[in-house]
């Protein structure tokens, strides 16, 4: 391939169908469970601090987010958290492990496209089982050359992962909503890094831009991709 841009990466999670939101949905519930306890305000701080903490023993995912409500819980309530708010908390992260997927609008059309003409990655990062299980119901990952589930997105990740091909990272790129994992990462390793916005981002993937960088790129919505990629090409 003599192009200049080989190899196209793709975010999953509120790049190519919802997640975010599922998990603001059950945060709420989750704060209405403990109103009792402490406002909703101080409780998702406390559980976000939790999150943060928790990354290094499980991971991303839901799996993860509801130890880490349970955790909050406990914590708030000084032991005295009831059972059944317990079993309510690991029903609600049952509920998320079980949510029909929904694409995002332009997810296959973008794909198809830049598929015709370059390598296509998928590029993921959370619980093995539950991201599997997104991409299959997705009906999407017959498009993908190759699926890549992560455990942390960073520059090291995505050297290892587009080394594989052509150039390298610097015939690559990356696309997706997270300004840390998506975009910054990526333009670190020498990747085209592309921002598509998603309209609910959690805190810990948010990251300053990097406006000034000539490999940085911002779209509207995957619609605009592959313009954008023959551009690059």
């Amino acid at each position: 391939m003599d192009q200049k841009l080989t190899t196209i990466g793709f975010d999953a999670d509120d790049t190519l169908w919802h997640n975010e939101r599922f998990f603001q949905l059950t945060q709420t519930h989750f704060a209405e469970l403990l109103a009792d306890h402490a406002g909703r305000d101080h409780l998702l701080e406390r559980l976000l601090a939790a999150e943060k903490r928790n990354i290094r023993h499980y991971g991303y995912g839901i799996k993860g987010f509801t130890l880490s409500m349970i955790e909050t819980a406990i914590e708030v309530t000084e032991d005295r958290v009831p059972a059944s708010v317990i079993r309510q908390l690991i029903e609600a992260g049952q509920d998320m492990l079980a949510h029909p997927i929904e694409l995002l609008p332009h997810a296959r059309e973008a794909i198809e496209t830049v598929a015709a003409t370059h390598r296509v990655v998928l590029i993921t990062k959370g619980d093995l089982i539950d991201q599997e299980r997104k991409l299959a119901q997705s009906g999407l990952g017959e498009l993908f050359d190759a699926v890549e589930i992560v455990s942390e997105k960073s520059p090291e990740t995505y050297h290892a992962i587009f080394g594989q091909y052509d150039k390298g990272p610097t015939s690559a790129m990356m696309v997706g909503n997270s300004m840390r994992s998506d975009v910054v990462a990526p333009i670190k390793a020498g990747c085209w890094g592309v921002y598509v916005p998603h309209g609910l981002v959690w805190e810990i993937e948010q990251a300053e831009t990097p406006a000034d960088n000539p490999r940085y790129r911002e779209l509207q919505d995957l619609g605009e991709l592959a313009g954008l990629v023959r551009a690059l090409s």
